[in-house]
């Protein structure tokens, strides 16, 4: 259920609300909004009476929220969530461009392109410390000496940081040094990591899961949210599928429907659907052109050397081509 507060509603009338909440063993979410305070309730087993809250002072109206995933979803904030970090938004009126290389390798590697990416302007740094690979042999990160390097990095160019953390074990260590945590397509399922990162007080750019319909997806954001973060990006990187041309499928049809299902922003990764450089480019306009939030592009000073992910990972010339297209396209559809 959702109780819509009077737009001049006092901070005791709120209180009084969930403190009834409260009161009813559910768990009250104060929902923030341009235009009205709202209040989530979650907990209830089955259907919740309007009658236990219509009489209290301040209160507009009762809704029953009716999708499963309660506090992502349009019907408890129908106004986009937009993201606010410092000088730059995620969700707001200008396209989100992360970029950036798969993995830290070394302080010259990450401080080269991160100084290129920096003078094209972009304001997002994507780079993993910690890799999730299929192959316990295959590189695994430096750990927290390349968050270190990250940091660095952030104090030289201004850019935020994206990282991936990959259990709850690394949480806090990842926490201190990153921008924004990543969950990534591995651990949408992880209930535990989910919930942890769902206490902290830093934007969680979710991504969706391998095989994971929308209601997964969304889901998973569900239990982010429930423990009290907000601040949740959602992120298409490509499903499995039965096609062999492409690492992954990238769902572009799920854009818009999370745009008519949810109030959070969503970005798409076009280097891990597809898994082939040239690829990249067109899935990244595309994406843009049926408005997606923003796109998170692997890029690499030297892909045919890197340690992770090179064959997917667009040479910086190539970056700024992309980053010139998208714009142009982001314009067109305002």
């Amino acid at each position: 259920m959702l109780i819509i507060m009077h737009v001049n509603s006092t901070a005791e009338q709120i209180e009084q609300v969930k403190q009834k909440i409260i009161d009813l063993n559910l768990t009250p979410h104060v929902i923030p909004g341009r235009t009205r305070c709202a209040i989530g309730i979650t907990g209830n087993k089955g259907a919740l009476s309007a009658d236990y809250f219509k009489h209290l002072p301040g209160v507009v109206q009762c809704i029953t929220v009716t999708k499963p995933y309660k506090l992502v979803s349009r019907e408890v904030h129908p106004e986009d969530t937009v993201i606010e970090l410092g000088d730059v938004q995620i969700g707001g009126p200008e396209i989100t461009v992360i970029a950036g290389p798969c993995s830290v390798e070394n302080e010259l590697q990450i401080f080269d392109i991160a100084r290129q990416l920096a003078k094209m302007g972009v304001k997002f740094l994507r780079g993993g410390a910690f890799k999730p690979r299929t192959s316990p042999y295959s590189f695994q990160g430096l750990g927290e000496k390349g968050l270190k390097l990250l940091a660095r990095v952030r104090e030289e160019t201004g850019m935020k940081i994206v990282s991936e953390v990959l259990d709850t074990e690394y949480l806090e260590l990842v926490t201190e040094y990153v921008d924004v945590v990543q969950v990534g397509a591995r651990n949408m399922y992880n209930y535990s990591l989910l919930k942890r990162v769902g206490k902290i007080n830093k934007p969680v750019l979710l991504k969706r899961g391998l095989s994971a319909t929308l209601e997964e997806f969304l889901m998973s954001a569900e239990y982010i949210l429930s423990h009290g973060n907000f601040q949740v990006i959602l992120c298409e990187r490509g499903i499995r599928t039965f096609s062999t041309h492409s690492r992954n499928t990238l769902d572009i049809n799920v854009i818009p429907m999370v745009k008519q299902l949810s109030h959070l922003p969503i970005i798409i990764d076009p280097s891990h659907a597809s898994g082939e450089r040239n690829s990249v480019p067109p899935l990244a306009r595309a994406a843009i052109a049926v408005g997606a939030d923003g796109i998170m592009v692997e890029v690499h000073p030297d892909p045919e050397n890197a340690l992770s992910d090179g064959h997917q990972s667009l040479y910086p010339f190539q970056f700024k081509q992309l980053l010139e297209q998208v714009q142009k396209i982001a314009g067109i559809i305002n």
